[in-house]
């Protein structure tokens, strides 16, 4: 594995791969959906975490969306797999890419 050297919070990805943040955080709280040390919890101070991801974890993590991609109905079936909450599908449902 190579070393890691950056590390990106889940917002700055969503930004990056222009993917609404609560998609981004779906995804990612799996972490059965990236490849071990992809996915990195950091610790900002007592009792304070957030996750970032490696480069590595965002093309990884680019590819897997765009897999979803290709078809309406298997968008569907992701986001109805890795979102609980019908707001939050429509919420990306509705998100519109730049």
């Amino acid at each position: 594995m190579p070393t890691v050297r950056h590390v990106f919070t889940l917002d700055y990805v969503a930004g990056i791969l222009d993917e609404h943040p609560d998609l981004i955080d779906a995804i990612v709280s799996n972490d059965d959906n990236l490849s071990y040390g992809s996915i990195i919890t950091v610790c900002a101070g007592p009792d304070k975490y957030m996750t970032a991801i490696t480069d590595g974890g965002i093309d990884e993590l680019r590819d897997f969306i765009a897999d979803f991609r290709r078809s309406p109905e298997e968008w569907d079936a992701l986001l109805r797999t890795v979102i609980d909450d019908q707001t939050t599908i429509e919420n990306v449902k509705a998100h519109k890419p730049r």
